[in-house]
């Protein structure tokens, strides 16, 4: 079995910055990539990036690329989503969620579980 809790969200300014984190445990979880999604109010869930077990290959969204880095911390088995540069459209409950795959990819229902997501809110 495995547990996501991802944590962090909060209201910033646009420009501003926030770090998600996501504490993983579970018996399932070595070889598989970890992902970050996001959903804003009326839309799909949307792929954010994905960032393999070695923490050595990442992939992200072009709309987050640059601005977005997926980080692990391999101690801890955390993974973390820092954000710079928020603008108002990133606004969105933010998920974890781990790969079925030891390759991630960029489609949800690619992953088998997820956290309870964490709301993040850019004011304008």
């Amino acid at each position: 079995q495995v547990q996501l809790a991802d944590s962090g969200g909060g209201l910033v300014q646009a420009g501003g910055s926030l770090r998600l984190a996501c504490a993983a445990s579970g018996r399932s979880l070595s070889g598989y990539s970890m992902g970050w999604f996001r959903q804003a109010p009326g839309k799909e869930r949307e792929f954010v990036g994905v960032i393999s077990w070695n923490g050595g290959n990442t992939l992200y969204a072009d709309s987050v690329k640059g601005r977005f880095t997926i980080s692990k911390d391999p101690a801890k088995i955390m993974f973390y989503l820092q954000m710079n540069s928020l603008t108002p459209e990133d606004t969105a409950v933010y998920y974890c969620a781990k790969s079925k795959y030891y390759a991630g990819t960029i489609y949800p229902g690619d992953y088998d579980y997820w956290g309870q997501g964490t709301q993040v809110t850019v004011s304008s």
